[in-house]
């Protein structure tokens, strides 16, 4: 049985689905493999245009599978290469949907943390409590959740073990939007088809250059959204959808 599905509900729009119930979707070595695995795959495939990535009603993913690493020593960590899950996600060229509902702990909100868009159910439950267990969040988690938060949310939440519902995730940033817990995977999908209809060029430098930007310099962020924005005029989507908006019609993107 595969720890992680990917699916292809509908044009453009790929899904990524959890798969691991019996473990709360715990990630353990063989779920991150595959996960790797099933980002170069949706990554690597022209005719996705976004990617939505969930769990099931009772966890998105509840954190790192803790019976594989409790006697794993810094020489272990070192010679598995445990990063390679978070680079194929962050090479990821394609806008990535957060569906969360469940617990969302430890490695599972890193992993949240590390898409583009999180939709969160009221009752999420979202945090980096690996203080808990003798150990920080490795998976970017402290870098990330002060990047998006500020640094006293973060560290309070990071020092305290505590974790934060969906809707108090919303409130301080760590969600886009809150839903009831059953519209979670709908209202996400219905925001990736929004996204799978614009020109997929366009989309693409925009993730780009914003995430570029947030670590440079206000001048050096305008320089790249202006040479992305420049760039973009030589695509024939630009053309299409300038006239489309001319014509009083819907354009028909290509990606061209």
């Amino acid at each position: 049985m595969s720890l992680v599905l990917l699916e292809r509900p509908e044009a453009g729009i790929a899904v990524i689905r959890m798969n691991r119930p019996e473990a709360m979707n715990a990630l353990s070595n063989a779920t991150r493999v595959e996960l790797a695995e099933r980002f170069e795959e949706a990554a690597a495939d022209d005719e996705i245009r976004v990617i939505v990535i969930t769990g099931n009603e009772k966890a998105f993913v509840a954190g790192a599978d803790l019976k594989e690493f409790a006697d794993m020593t810094t020489a272990d960590w070192t010679q598995q290469d445990a990063r390679f899950m978070w680079r194929a996600i962050a090479a990821c060229k394609k806008p990535i949907v957060a569906a969360v509902n469940g617990f969302a702990l430890g490695g599972g909100c890193e992993l949240a943390l590390s898409c583009d868009i999180i939709v969160a159910g009221e009752n999420a439950k979202m945090g980096l409590p690996e203080v808990r267990v003798g150990v920080l969040p490795g998976g970017g988690g402290t870098q990330r959740l002060t990047r998006t938060v500020g640094k006293y949310k973060a560290l309070k939440m990071m020092l305290t073990a505590e974790w934060v519902s969906g809707s108090e995730a919303c409130d301080m940033g760590l969600a886009s939007e809150v839903v009831p817990d059953a519209e979670v995977v709908e209202r996400a999908m219905a925001i990736a088809r929004k996204i799978a209809k614009m020109p997929p060029i366009g989309v693409r430098l925009i993730k780009e250059v914003t995430l570029a930007g947030i670590d440079a310099s206000l001048e050096t962020g305008m320089m790249l959204e202006r040479k992305a924005f420049e760039i973009l005029f030589a695509t024939e989507d630009q053309k299409e959808g300038a006239k489309a908006f001319i014509e009083k019609r819907e354009p028909e993107f290509k990606g061209k």
